[in-house]
């Protein structure tokens, strides 16, 4: 039922949809105020959908591997003996990836950095501007945000393209954040031996989805869905917590489902497997300084999900 839903093109992002005045209920823009991959549907939808899609295909994402496993090993190689994860890697790893994938110079990356804090801490309106204005450096370089810039449908703005790689740097930071540190957590704690990483990566996110709900989704007409009525303009939420812990599943919904799927999962994944894969290879007796279970969360808040508050190991 969870990805007929996801699929059904009756039940819509769009905020213009909702039974509340979006700007109170804390919701984004409508489509018509902000088109953006999670507010748009339909046609127009699958058109911007186009333009992002092959700039993080699995094609391209393992064109730029070595890449990324050298970001994961140059980043960890600056750490001290003894760190908390929690506290700049997990935000910096994330954001220096994307960066030098949009051709961001990377002296960028603590200004990023900060405005992603602040937009989960703080002024939302600062950040998002700050982080556009991050984004927009890319767009004098090689890099994916001008190739972005130069895929989007015609009449697409200036100030449109800024808002795209804003999403695309804070989507790619918030959630894979997050991600980070469960998967460091459970790597050295279970010692996952002959897993291979893209397996071990899939079973952690299962258990620990960066998202515990999907976005909110509207219904655009009355409809039914597992024997209930739902009029139009009804709110609609997929726990995707529940149904990845379902095992009698053998797939799940960590990155969504139907034509909202994930454009950036392909590089979260290969992310996590980069410091998987680091930590095996160049740290054989890293560990936790704390046991696993003492780790304590934040969240669930909402559509986000837990956040270890800190995530303190020996690099060895």
């Amino acid at each position: 039922m969870a990805r007929v839903v996801l699929a059904d093109p009756r039940i819509v992002k769009d905020p213009a949809a909702a039974p509340w005045d979006p700007h109170l209920a804390g919701l984004e823009r409508t489509a018509a105020e902000q088109p953006a991959l999670t507010t748009l549907d339909g046609a127009e939808h699958a058109l911007l959908r186009r333009a992002h899609a092959p700039l993080l295909s699995a094609k391209r994402v393992f064109d730029n591997a070595e890449r990324v496993h050298d970001t994961a090993r140059q980043l960890l190689a600056d750490l001290p003996r003894e760190v908390d994860l929690m506290a700049d890697f997990t935000t910096r790893y994330p954001l220096t990836v994307l960066l030098d994938l949009l051709g961001v110079p990377l002296a960028h990356v603590d200004r990023a950095a900060a405005a992603c804090r602040l937009l989960v801490t703080g002024d939302s309106t600062t950040a998002i501007a700050e982080l556009e204005a991050v984004a927009e450096e890319g767009l004098a370089h090689d890099g994916l945000a001008a190739e972005l810039r130069d895929r989007v449908p015609p009449g697409t703005t200036r100030q449109q393209v800024r808002y795209h790689l804003f999403s695309l740097i804070f989507a790619g930071q918030l959630t894979t954040d997050a991600s980070l540190g469960f998967t460091i957590a459970h790597a050295l704690a279970e010692k996952p031996g002959a897993a291979t990483e893209a397996d071990f990566v899939r079973d952690v996110l299962r258990r620990h989805p960066p998202a515990p709900y999907t976005l909110w989704r509207f219904t655009t007409a009355e409809l039914h869905l597992a024997g209930e009525r739902l009029p139009a303009h009804s709110p609609v939420l997929v726990d995707v917590e529940a149904v990845n812990a379902d095992p009698t599943r053998a797939d799940d919904l960590t990155f969504g489902a139907g034509p909202h799927f994930c454009v950036g999962a392909q590089l979260a994944l290969l992310e996590l497997r980069a410091v998987v894969a680091v930590l095996r290879s160049d740290y054989p007796g890293a560990r936790l300084a704390v046991p696993l279970d003492d780790l304590r969360h934040t969240g669930p808040g909402g559509i986000l999900g837990s956040r270890l508050t800190a995530l303190p190991v020996v690099l060895e």
